[in-house]
């Protein structure tokens, strides 16, 4: 039997395909257009975030909203463990994951506490491509703060939204998960509904982090999960810019608590019970105490300021 003939074949196809290629460059077409074909092999996004937990049926009727109107999209699940009520955490969990996806990626956040109030709910387009459909509360504040927000409508539109009478309590359901099918579908993203200045956003009570000639100030923004963590909006190459090394003790200012904490690569690096200073997985400065929680034993309740003085001072 001879073997050679499928291998031939498979080599003049992909030849074909090369030359195919190279006489579209050279007829001047666009090679992007090859590009965006290839695109089309993929699914549309939406990352959706509920503190609504998975008890009840309120996430999987929001998920088949967005497959009626988008059967074929792609839905992932950041959380729906969001502690309830906390624009915070929905914040800082929002914050964490929208590095790792790419421009087009739509974002649906149901953290909305104030849902069936005067607050808006909103559709925002970031200046790295992406977009968020979320109610205007402030849990968009630190992803403003790191990738900017160029364009934000206010989401009026009934064609956009679904039922002919809209609940007062479940605008996951009736608003947002509509909003983010459309958009995923590819629907003109401005027909939501008119434009507002980014300025008029709501924004957490939280300040940007700044490094001076004095140090470091910055905010705890969160605890982490069950473990009792503290998170901070520093970067983990800021503070290094204070002059600390691995191993000294640093002194910090949180609230009106004045301490010193090792800075430290990992937990066990001090005893069992002892607190720490370290760079957290998503590259921020992090205080913990090996196996305990740092926000129980020293009484902290986010937010709260941070100082860091620069060493030597």
């Amino acid at each position: 039997m001879n073997f050679s003939l499928p291998c031939q074949t498979k080599f003049r196809r992909r030849a074909g395909a090369l030359c195919g290629l190279a006489i579209l460059v050279l007829a001047g077409v666009p090679v992007r257009v090859w590009a965006a074909d290839a695109a089309h092999k993929y699914p549309p996004t939406i990352v959706f975030m509920t503190d609504f937990g998975v008890v009840d049926d309120s996430v999987a009727i929001c998920r088949g909203v967005m497959y009626g109107i988008m059967p074929d999209v792609r839905i992932v699940d950041l959380t729906h463990q969001v502690t309830p009520f906390s624009i915070f955490d929905g914040a800082r969990f929002l914050y964490g994951a929208t590095p790792y996806y790419p421009a087009g990626t739509v974002f649906v956040v149901v953290v909305d506490p104030g849902v069936g109030s005067a607050r808006k709910a909103i559709v925002a387009h970031s200046r790295r491509g992406q977009y968020f459909v979320l109610p205007d509360n402030g849990v968009l504040t630190f992803v403003e703060q790191r990738d900017g927000i160029d364009e934000v409508h206010e989401i009026t539109n009934p064609e956009w939204m679904i039922g002919s009478k809209l609940s007062s309590t479940f605008h996951g359901r009736d608003i947002f998960s509509p909003v983010g099918a459309h958009l995923a579908r590819g629907d003109d993203w401005k027909t939501v509904g008119p434009e507002m200045p980014v300025k008029d956003l709501v924004r957490l009570d939280v300040k940007i982090s700044k490094l001076d000639d004095h140090g470091l100030t910055a905010s705890v923004i969160a605890t982490d999960g069950p473990f009792g963590n503290l998170v901070t909006n520093v970067d983990g190459n800021d503070f290094l810019k204070l002059g600390y090394q691995r191993g000294q003790d640093v002194p910090i200012k949180i609230g009106e608590k004045e301490m010193k904490l090792k800075f430290v690569r990992t937990f066990s690096d001090v005893p069992v019970n002892q607190p720490l200073l370290y760079i957290d997985s998503r590259g921020h400065l992090g205080l913990a105490v090996n196996q305990n929680s740092f926000a129980a034993t020293y009484g902290i309740k986010p937010p709260v300021t941070l100082f860091i003085p620069r060493a030597g001072q």
